[in-house]
């Protein structure tokens, strides 16, 4: 191995280790704890080969980029507020305090039964319960964290000699980009099948109307004026 494929591999190692702090989905680094650094090479932006090294992030990367440049600046990168970041940290647990709220003994930790108490994060306890040992708390956020940079090193290591190289950080990036619109079409192609009540394909202005942010934004939206939208029309402008 030559000595900048070395270079390199110890380089992504290190930002995967890096990257326990971003993963975290339950709560609120405790405090003093330090933030992950993104920019490894300090020159002000965070590029996708350093984003590859944050799975959410690297999930969000094409949204978060803003200006199309292929780099996040401070402004385009999610800040943390109230224990989330910008919005990508709404799921189970993600809030500190909810976790407070559900832990009614104190006790740092959530019993399955503490979990009843709100159904979105008991639908999703098991999984949350990364050790299994029926409570949910720091240990599970920190084995989930490994648990996905395993799972991504593994598949981004598409000849399996145990090391990345350039060429399968930006095909890994490249899949996740992928995978990533394929879910936001099925959501979009659900969300379009729920509005249109008489399914004949297109969402009316009184269709629109049980959904208000649609409603809001419909003359916008329609972009040929035919008093109808269509799947076309709610698609991103990059994807029409």
């Amino acid at each position: 191995m030559t000595r900048n494929k070395t270079l390199l591999v110890v380089a992504v190692l290190t930002a995967l280790a890096a990257g326990t702090a971003f993963a975290a989905t339950q709560s609120a680094p405790a405090a003093g704890a330090s933030r992950p650094v993104l920019d490894k090479n300090g020159d002000g932006v965070v590029d996708r080969a350093e984003a590859a090294a944050h799975p959410r992030l690297a999930e969000h990367f094409d949204t978060l980029d803003k200006n199309k440049d292929g780099k996040l600046s401070a402004e385009e990168r999610p800040h943390r507020r109230h224990g989330m970041s910008d919005g990508h940290r709404r799921g189970p647990g993600g809030h500190g305090g909810m976790m407070k709220q559900l832990d009614t003994d104190g006790d740092g930790r959530i019993s399955r039964t503490e979990a009843g108490k709100q159904p979105r994060f008991a639908e999703h306890f098991a999984k949350m319960d990364a050790n299994g040992d029926g409570y949910v708390d720091g240990k599970d956020r920190e084995l989930r964290g490994k648990q996905r940079r395993d799972e991504w090193f593994a598949n981004a290591d598409t000849d399996k000699d145990g090391k990345l190289t350039r060429p399968e950080i930006d095909a890994a990036d490249a899949n996740r980009r992928a995978r990533f619109q394929q879910r936001m079409q099925a959501r979009g192609a659900e969300r379009f099948a729920a509005a249109d009540t008489n399914k004949d394909g297109r969402i009316s202005r009184d269709e629109a109307k049980g959904k208000p942010r649609l409603a809001e934004r419909f003359d916008q939206l329609d972009v040929n004026k035919d008093g109808f939208l269509s799947q076309d029309e709610l698609k991103p402008r990059s994807q029409r």
